[in-house]
């Protein structure tokens, strides 16, 4: 697994903070995942936008790629 943010994402704090969500996020669906190699990239709307929103927005890209059991 890896996570990225770019610098359009924000300053140092910001491109953190999302790495951190984008981590727990994966936490919190790594046993569902197939196995495999995940790379996240933040975009510059996950400092914006609400937890619950971008887990589901995760969870439903990685389930249309066949990514979760």
């Amino acid at each position: 697994m890896g996570f990225t943010a770019s610098k359009k994402v924000g300053n140092a704090v910001k491109r953190n903070f999302a790495k951190r969500r984008l981590r727990a996020i994966f936490i919190e669906l790594h046993d569902r995942l197939e196995s495999g190699e995940y790379i996240f990239v933040a975009k510059k709307a996950i400092t914006e936008e609400e937890y619950p929103k971008i887990k589901s927005s995760i969870e439903h890209a990685l389930r249309r790629l066949g990514a979760i059991r």
